[in-house]
């Protein structure tokens, strides 16, 4: 398993450094989730990686440990309704933003994983694949992937017979499947191709 190290990443031990990232572009239904993060760097977290690279049990270890150890962290979203109406990229762009503000703090510098950079209160890089080179935007993913599979087993209770507990919104078989046969529900993405061809075949 490959984690970062302080050599790897040029930014460790830099205050004022905001790590952000999102989760759930992918899905077809459920929120955008974005989270940022200020290490402590007086208080290194050990085994910081990409969170598609951890097992659940290790991501919900870690993100214990990133909230007590943070200086500072915030999570938010974007809605299924403001993803339809703004598009999946805005969406996420939105959402972290809104992650950013809620620090309640302005960074000294935010680090952005991706290609695209959202308009911040401060100066903010991109940076590819920067959840595999950055501990602050690794530690982002984390919280950002753990509090969107949280809110999606809640959203299983609400909207039964999708299967969004066990699969997250995004597209398996079982998950198009089930959208034939029942049609969208409320927080199901409605501009994405696959909910509307749902949509389309129940009229």
């Amino acid at each position: 398993m490959s984690r970062i190290t302080p050599g790897e990443d040029a930014w460790a031990g830099t205050p004022g450094v905001a790590g952000v990232d999102e989760a759930g572009r992918g899905p077809l239904a459920g929120p955008v989730t974005a989270a940022a993060v200020m290490l402590d760097p007086a208080r290194p977290i050990a085994g910081l990686a990409d969170s598609k690279r951890l097992s659940p049990a290790r991501r919900e270890a870690l993100e214990t440990e990133i909230q007590a150890s943070a200086l500072a962290w915030a999570v938010a979203s974007a809605s299924p309704e403001e993803i339809d109406a703004l598009n999946i990229l805005q969406a996420s762009l939105l959402a972290m933003r809104r992650a950013v503000v809620g620090l309640g703090r302005v960074p000294d510098l935010a680090l952005v994983d991706g290609n695209r950079c959202p308009m911040l209160e401060c100066p903010v890089q991109a940076i590819v694949g920067g959840d595999g080179k950055v501990a602050s935007i690794a530690a982002a993913s984390i919280l950002a992937k753990v509090a969107r599979d949280r809110e999606m087993v809640r959203l299983d209770a609400l909207f039964p017979g999708y299967g969004l507990a066990i699969h997250k919104g995004y597209p398996t078989a079982e998950h198009l499947a089930a959208l034939r046969a029942m049609g969208p529900c409320a927080i199901h993405r409605r501009s994405f191709r696959p909910v509307r061809a749902a949509a389309d075949g129940l009229r």
